[in-house]
């Protein structure tokens, strides 16, 4: 029988929700977007100019998630999609001047949240956390393979 309590990855997949869910309220109110929204708009942020498919691979979000996350953000003009290329889904995704608002006014609130969270943890905890989420991002990404090698 499984303790879901104990059971690791639903205690992540619990976290992962409570955190998304705090983040959210400082831009769902303001700016109307979705947590797969603002994960788009985060990634476009830092990353200009990729494909969707770029977007599901950073973002680790179903593609059908990702694909009407960016349906909605080119409908409300925060996203543009670079014209040129036969495959929509090649085509580079990048912020338009009224999406990098958004992003730099949510931003720093996200990191400010952020910082309210690790002030939770010493220096060393948030180290220790840091490495930790590395070595089980490493796991899954070693289990996925051998999945797919067993396929």
């Amino acid at each position: 029988m499984i303790k879901l309590e104990k059971f690791l990855p639903y205690r992540l997949s619990v976290l992962t929700n409570q955190v998304s869910q705090g983040i959210a309220r400082t831009y769902a109110d303001r700016f109307g977007l979705s947590i797969t929204e603002w994960r788009v708009v985060a990634i476009l942020g830092r990353f200009d100019n990729i494909p969707a498919s770029a977007v599901v691979v950073r973002s680790a979000m179903d593609k059908v998630a990702v694909s009407r996350a960016v349906r909605r953000l080119l409908e409300a003009g925060l996203i543009r999609r670079s014209e040129g290329l036969r495959d929509r889904r090649a085509k580079p995704l990048a912020l338009t001047p009224a999406g990098r608002e958004v992003y730099e006014a949510i931003a720093p609130a996200a990191l400010a949240y952020e910082a309210k969270l690790r002030s939770a943890l010493t220096e060393e905890e948030q180290h220790s956390l840091d490495r930790v989420i590395d070595k089980l991002l490493a796991a899954v990404d070693q289990l996925h393979r051998q999945d797919v090698d067993r396929r």
